[in-house]
């Protein structure tokens, strides 16, 4: 059974910073894309950014890009989202996703879901 654990949510004031961490288990992460999404109360689902299993290629919503990075550490079967500079929008529960081809926009083509982590942004 494949299963992806994210971390490192939690409370922050505007333009500080937090590292996330997606940990696999069941199978080897570096034969994935893997995508972090967000959803914040009464809003859709949305892609923030993406890491490809090939040449390790990253995009990013562009709204993210400039403030996140994305990193992949195969050795310890995990990817990393920093975020930096985060604003009070940034609000939202965080989930990393499995997508055994390529990156992609849309979440219905991930496979395997965390159950996400919590990220407060205020003062």
């Amino acid at each position: 059974q494949l299963q992806l654990v994210e971390s490192g949510g939690g409370l922050v004031q505007p333009g500080g910073s937090l590292r996330l961490s997606c940990a696999a288990s069941g199978f080897t992460l570096d034969y994935y894309a893997i995508g972090w999404f967000r959803q914040a109360p009464g809003k859709e689902r949305e892609g923030v950014s993406c890491i490809s299993s090939t040449d390790g290629s990253t995009y990013y919503a562009d709204s993210k890009k400039g403030r996140f990075t994305i990193s992949r550490d195969n050795a310890k079967n995990t990817v990393y989202l920093q975020m930096n500079s985060l604003k009070p929008e940034d609000t939202a529960v965080y989930y990393c996703a499995a997508n055994p081809y390529r990156c992609t926009e849309y979440a219905s083509r991930f496979d395997s879901w965390g159950q996400g982590t919590q990220v407060t942004v205020s003062s």
